[in-house]
């Protein structure tokens, strides 16, 4: 009933259409507070300022659909990381498999990639302020305190962001130093999860000045999160050995806690009137022990490791902007260093036993007496290490010219070290990789991503009511993947691998060495170029009202194949075609936005686990995308307000994706139903994969006066999504199933005085047990087999269970 009730509101908003600025109205005060005392007149919504299109404007004025949570928004929601606020953004769908490891996707757009560390570059863009952070195997998931508000733009951006902004971008924005005024604040937060353990939120934040010209902000915040999944009792037994195997070393209960801490460092120097100089420092460090999905075959909430499942993930950004006048025209340049490391230990036992199983692969795992391993566990100690350098310059015109432009040049460049140890205990040194003790299998690889661009857009009002703007974004890259991936020579010669799946000292390249690596047999790069294109043609109603028009175009660029003996993927393309309408009624009250968008996917890469569980990438032929997305906020009172987002998706594959022509990039253009099944591939009219059809979100927070001073609030808020698919293949859907629907229900209550706030708050009030993510360890048709005596290794991500919190806020 609750499920159906939402979608009852959300079908309701659709049809009278919108997409409003803010889930929580950014007219209440921001302080922890509530609002101010009643007024006779209904005062409408305040303006909220974004810089999507790289100038400061008005959203209600920006003829592009963009949806923002402000700081006050992100205070109200509880929001402290991207769980939190990622529900309340309709147009945003995703895949995790815990903190720090989870993808994104915009309007559908979504292959359903693994994020390994080897697979293609993100369809989204991210960026912290004015610095890109987009990285291969998930998006960063910054901590939200003080924070001024995040962005998002759904669509291809491929002319003021570029390359994996193909279909929309991500911003995140900091609150700046102000010379102007001294400021400070903290939070507290404790709260308990049900099933779980308890957990803890510590902020703060200081901006000082320093000068009248001058300025220092400091944050900092610590955070633990509780764990809510038990790993509990069980056995495992080898087919070929027949050795059973037990877990009671790593019986716990909430296994998963999450803990983080950081801070960040920002420093304003206004050098006269026309110039200014921003430099900031931010960094954050988290360690997360356990798994962060069950296993529904064990039990709700409950999942069986036999090994230590540890991730450690830290990252820095150092950054510089400067803002400055050259008469009219504003100058600014904003570069800067962004460094990640991530080390992960995961038991990969499901892939022993299974491969085992089905193939009899315990016979070649093999110790130093030369006979099979009674035990041959497999773990994987994996270690990444990102670092980016990206400078970008720009010029731009007076925004009240009526001929006005923005003009500039964006260069970037990514390292990305990886390393991949795939260990059993005990394994034989003459098969061992050399030089690697107990490794069977190891990826040393260095991957290189450059990218390089200019862009410009210019807007002409025809009549003081119409405008056209065209922009171009000439782009080039080169993207390279050098190092070593395989197993040993021996090993291969054994098992026959040596035909394509594994990589033997025969491949090595004669003089050629990295890194600690023992040879270098994959040494590969692809380079490209283009442009991505975009115009837009707005016509104003009047002051309150605008419609707009925009053809606009994305990239991503091509890469190389992690397995050497495939062919690189090449670059895919999205091409997007919308029609938006944007509004205020009753002297601002209400906000109806609404879009409506029919988008082109062209040769969209495709990533999977290929024989042997390794990644490969291969073109898909196309893909087409509708849908619409729309919010409705209405300031009924100055103590009440409802705000609703709702986006309506249909996302399908145009045509059977039959793979590739051997090993080459050649798709094979036509192939029967018949032919689809037998070889893993993709029906037409398959439903894109973590595109729900329906997401949307209602939200309504009433303020009121009580003695004393104080003042109090009650919110509630519902979220729902409708079901949706984890895999594009036919096989994956039968073997891995689809997510269903779910709704989940938020509400808070609290009371403030003298900028002092108290608030209880509820996540999941009615636990609701819907799914983030479902997946499988290794190649789907093996971990997901009906193996009598083996439970199949299917893993589910849940949403958080019933969480209890109380928060102490206070403002200086």
């Amino acid at each position: 009933m609750l499920g159906a009730s939402v979608l009852a509101i959300a079908v309701a908003q659709y049809a009278s259409g919108a997409r409003a600025q803010s889930i929580i109205p950014p007219s209440v005060p921001a302080t922890p507070g509530l609002a101010a005392a009643p007024t006779t007149a209904t005062r409408g919504f305040e303006e909220v300022i974004v810089t999507a299109q790289k100038r400061s404007e008005k959203l209600q004025k920006v003829p592009m659909s963009i949806q923002v949570l402000d700081s006050k928004a992100l205070s109200r929601l509880n929001v402290n990381e991207f769980q939190d606020f990622v529900k309340f953004l309709p147009s945003v769908s995703y895949q995790t498999a815990g903190p720090n490891q989870t993808s994104i996707y915009m309007r559908g757009v979504s292959s359903g990639d693994n994020a390994n560390h080897s697979g293609p570059l993100p369809t989204v863009g991210s960026y912290l302020d004015e610095l890109p952070i987009t990285t291969i195997g998930g998006v960063l998931d910054v901590h939200v305190y003080d924070i001024a508000r995040i962005e998002v733009l759904p669509g291809p951006q491929g002319t003021l962001y570029g390359a994996s902004s193909e279909a929309g971008t991500l911003r995140t924005i900091t609150n700046k130093p102000d010379p102007s005024k001294f400021e400070a604040g903290y939070d507290i937060q404790g709260n308990t999860v049900e099933h779980g353990g308890q957990g803890f939120v510590a902020e703060g934040f200081v901006n000082i000045p320093l000068t009248p010209e001058a300025a220092v902000r400091l944050v900092a915040f610590d955070e633990h999160d509780a764990g809510y999944i038990d790993n509990v009792f069980g056995t495992r037994t080898f087919a070929t050995s027949g050795a059973t195997i037990n877990n009671a070393a790593y019986v716990k209960n909430d296994f998963n806690p999450a803990d983080s801490f950081g801070g960040r460092g920002e420093l304003l120097v206004n050098l006269n009137d026309d110039w200014s100089v921003l430099t900031t420092v931010l960094a954050q460090d988290q360690r997360n022990s356990g798994f962060f999905a069950y296993e529904p075959s064990i039990g709700n909430l409950e999942v069986q490791r036999f090994q230590p499942d540890t991730d450690h993930d830290r990252w820095e950004q150092a950054g510089l902007t400067v803002t400055g006048k050259i008469g009219d025209y504003t100058l600014t340049y904003s570069g800067g260093v962004f460094l990640r490391d991530v080390h992960q230990r995961t038991d990969y036992t499901d892939y022993s036993i299974f491969y085992d199983a089905v193939y009899g692969s315990g016979a070649n795992w093999k110790g130093a007496n030369g006979l099979p391993l009674a035990n041959p566990q497999q773990e994987i100690d994996a270690k990444d290490h990102f670092n980016k350098e990206s400078n970008e310059v720009r010029l731009a015109s007076p925004s009240e010219d009526r001929l006005r432009f923005i003009v500039g040049a964006f260069q970037e460049i990514q390292d990305h070290g990886i390393e991949q140890d795939y260990q059993i205990q005990g394994f034989s040194p003459a098969l061992t990789v050399p030089g690697w003790a107990n490794t069977i299998w190891l990826t040393k690889q260095m991957r290189t991503d450059e990218d390089e661009a200019v862009f410009g857009e210019l807007s002409f009002d025809i009549l003081h009511n119409l405008t056209i703007t065209g922009g171009v974004r000439p782009y080039w890259y080169d993207n390279s993947l050098r190092g070593f991936f395989g197993f040993s020579e021996a090993y291969d010669a054994m098992t026959g691998y040596s035909s394509g799946e594994g990589a033997t000292g025969g491949n090595c390249f004669a003089g050629q060495s990295y890194a600690d690596a023992p040879c270098v047999n994959l040494n590969k790069s692809v380079t490209g170029s283009g442009e991505t294109h975009k115009i837009n043609l707005t016509y104003k109603i009047d002051d309150q009202r605008l419609v707009y028009f925009t053809y606009s175009t994305g990239y991503r660029p091509g890469g190389v194949n992690r397995n050497g003996n495939f062919a690189p993927y090449q670059a895919d393309s999205l091409t997007n075609y919308e029609l938006g309408f944007k509004s205020s009624w009753l002297n601002n009250t209400i906000h109806f936005n609404t879009a409506l968008y029919d988008e082109d996917w062209n040769l969209f890469q495709f990533s999977f686990l290929g024989p042997n569980s390794l990644t490969i990438i291969e073109n898909a032929p196309a893909a087409n995308i509708r849908g619409i997305e729309s919010a409705l906020d209405w300031r009924a009172t100055n103590q009440f307000t409802v705000s609703s987002g709702l986006t309506l998706t249909d996302a399908v594959l145009e045509k059977n994706f039959c793979g590739t022509i051997g090993q080459t990039a050649a798709l094979l253009s036509t192939c029967s139903t018949a032919y689809v099944l037998a070889n893993d591939g993709a029906l037409k009219g398959a439903q894109l994969p973590y595109t729900p059809p329906v997401k949307g979100n209602v939200t309504g927070r009433f303020t009121f006066d009580l003695p004393g001073d104080w003042a109090g609030h009650v919110q509630t808020s519902v979220v729902y999504q409708s079901r949706n698919h984890v895999g594009l293949r036919a096989q994956d859907n039968a073997l891995l199933g689809s997510m269903p629907s779910y709704a989940t229900v938020d509400a808070s209550a609290g009371i403030e005085r003298n900028r002092l706030a108290i608030e209880l708050f509820v996540k999941n009030l009615f636990n609701s047990d819907g799914e983030e993510n479902r997946f499988t360890p290794c190649t789907i048709a093996v971990c997901a087999a009906n193996i009598p005596g083996i439970p199949r290794a299917i893993y589910v991500v849940p949403v958080q269970p019933l969480t209890v919190g109380i928060r102490l806020s206070q403002r200086f």
